[in-house]
């Protein structure tokens, strides 16, 4: 089982096909196999995937990620997760023990990154999810 198994399971196999080389029965593997039990998943695995995914969709949406389309950059759609991401960084930060400062850190690159992409920029404390980290300064 691989550890993102829950996230997407693995593609299954041609019908007929068997486990292994052993021949054992022609069981096919189903989706149960691949798939981890939520009741399984340690909370903070589940927190910092999410974090990871609200970070990665951030940047997407400020144009940061590697060979991005400029036209692509959605400020709205940005702040909206750089707002959602702060909250939970927020929320979850006694739970993220020796990830919260770079977690935190990379918080608050994407809030000035966010600041330097807008045309008009927000005051202090106005901005993405500085209502639960407080203003954000370069």
């Amino acid at each position: 089982m691989t550890e993102n198994s829950y996230s997407s399971p693995a593609p299954m196999p041609e019908e007929g096909g068997s486990r292994g080389g052993d021949g054992a029965a022609g069981a096919a593997q189903t989706d149960d196999d691949n798939i981890r039990d939520l009741a399984d998943i340690p909370a903070i695995e589940v927190v910092t995937k999410a974090i990871v995914m609200l970070m990665s969709a951030a940047a997407e949406k400020l144009g940061l990620a590697e060979n991005s389309d400029p036209d692509r950059v959605d400020l709205d759609e940005a702040r909206r997760l750089i707002t959602s991401l702060a909250g939970l960084v927020t929320a979850s930060n006694e739970y993220l023990g020796i990830h919260a400062a770079p977690v935190r850190d990379g918080l608050k690159g994407l809030q000035l990154a966010f600041r330097e992409a807008s045309v008009h920029p927000d005051a202090p404390g106005d901005g993405p999810g500085e209502k639960y980290t407080g203003p954000v300064r370069g």
